[in-house]
């Protein structure tokens, strides 16, 4: 079972992505309002995925290339209920692997993390990574 951290100010949107991810099969460890706390949170817990919300990633304090820094194998997606081309490339560019978008659908959500998680391993076996286990 995957691990995920959820990272979003707003404690609705918070307890919403926890029951999509649980009722998904995945493993929701840590819960938390900033970035400075998702950081701690990354690094405590281990998690293979990262849900951030687009204010907390894009709040100046650089978590983004902190988590990527810190924990180089998980997936980070962003989740915002505004999503533009511009603002997709420039997450990309940053280290985010994926977007989750509000409202919360739950299909949608559960089918966006899984084809991520597809084609990050995928994109691994094709360049001949090696996987050296953990997050």
């Amino acid at each position: 079972m995957l691990k995920a951290v959820i990272v979003d100010a707003n404690a609705i949107s918070r307890g919403l992505l926890n029951s999509v991810l649980m009722d998904g099969g995945y493993e929701v460890v840590g819960q938390t309002h900033t970035s400075h706390s998702a950081l701690l949170l990354a690094a405590r817990l281990r998690p293979q995925i990262i849900c951030i919300a687009r204010e907390q990633a894009e709040d100046g304090s650089g978590v983004i290339e902190s988590l990527r820094a810190s924990s180089p194998k998980a997936l980070i997606f962003m989740v915002s209920g505004t999503l533009d081309a511009a603002t997709i490339q420039a997450a990309l560019a940053r280290g985010v692997n994926g977007f989750i978008v509000k409202p919360f659908k739950a299909d949608a959500v559960l089918k966006s993390i899984r084809n991520t998680v597809i084609a990050v391993v995928r994109k691994q076996q094709a360049g001949g990574t090696p996987d050296t286990g953990g997050a």
